[in-house]
């Protein structure tokens, strides 16, 4: 049954036409144009909950935040803030609503992006915490859904899944997400099982932070099992890992190591 307007999701939805500013003798490019920003809104339409205003500001802070995706080589340890994604880890400690929660997430068949969905939902409508934020450290195997698919299909990530995974499909959109949000308690909707997508959790705020040191140590082992059609060093490969790493994720130094500073931040340690 559809919900009423005044639920906690409601999504801030923008018109089209507004932004492109379209005039009424323009009606076959505005025709187009249209199209082409549905598609975009389609994918980036916030799912944040409606009075989550702390929430909204913190995505923005971390939207706007740089993202080094240009590196030529890396080493093992990084020693300077300017090699990992620095302004989006400080907004996340600096984070003023909650609760908050740190997922530590290591195996990528686990149910691990259910269980931050399930978090969330009981966060936001059973406990009334609309600025509750839900944060991935993504390492081991898990961290492969961070990468884009061009790194998937050159490396044959998906032959380090044993069969489970053809392609990076956590970060497809599944149907489910383009149902009606305002209809939360849908068991086929945006916000149900079916709708297990690290892009569409990304629109409701949650974020994913990869891992340096799981960087360094997937090329060490495609590098051992002479997976390396360009014949890239070994600090080389790593760059181009990290230069591939999937829209909205945060670098960090190393998540093992991240995860003592987001506990000191306030955030509550999950598994």
């Amino acid at each position: 049954m559809a919900q009423s307007d005044d639920t906690p999701t409601r999504p801030q939805r923008r018109t089209v036409l507004r932004q492109l500013g379209l005039s009424a003798g323009s009606i076959g490019l505005a025709a187009l144009a249209v199209q082409n920003a549905q598609a975009r809104t389609s994918t980036t339409d916030s799912l944040e909950p409606t009075g989550a205003a702390t929430l909204e500001e913190l995505t923005k802070q971390i939207a706007a935040a740089p993202r080094r995706r240009d590196f030529k080589t890396v080493p093992m340890i990084l020693t300077d803030s300017d090699q990992w994604d620095n302004q989006a880890l400080q907004a996340l400690f600096k984070y003023r609503g909650g609760p908050k929660q740190v997922w530590d997430n290591t195996d990528i068949a686990s149910p691990w992006l259910n269980l931050m969905r399930n978090s969330a939902n009981a966060q936001i409508w059973s406990w009334k915490h609309p600025d509750f934020i839900a944060v991935s450290a993504t390492h081991g195997t898990a961290h492969f859904a961070l990468y884009d698919q061009m790194i998937w299909d050159k490396y044959k990530l998906a032959d380090w899944t044993a069969g489970k995974f053809k392609s990076n499909s956590l970060i497809d959109l599944p149907p489910a997400s383009a149902t009606d949000p305002k209809n939360f308690n849908d068991p086929a909707g945006v916000y149900s099982p079916a709708d297990n997508s690290i892009t569409v959790l990304q629109r409701r705020g949650m974020v994913f932070v990869g891992c340096h040191n799981a960087i360094w140590e997937l090329t060490g082992a495609l590098i051992k099992k002479n997976i390396n059609p360009d014949k890239l060093s070994h600090g080389a490969m790593a760059a181009e890992l990290t230069n591939h790493l999937i829209p909205g994720a945060v670098l960090s130094p190393g998540v093992v190591g991240t995860i003592p500073e987001l506990q000191l931040a306030g955030y509550h340690y999950a598994k």
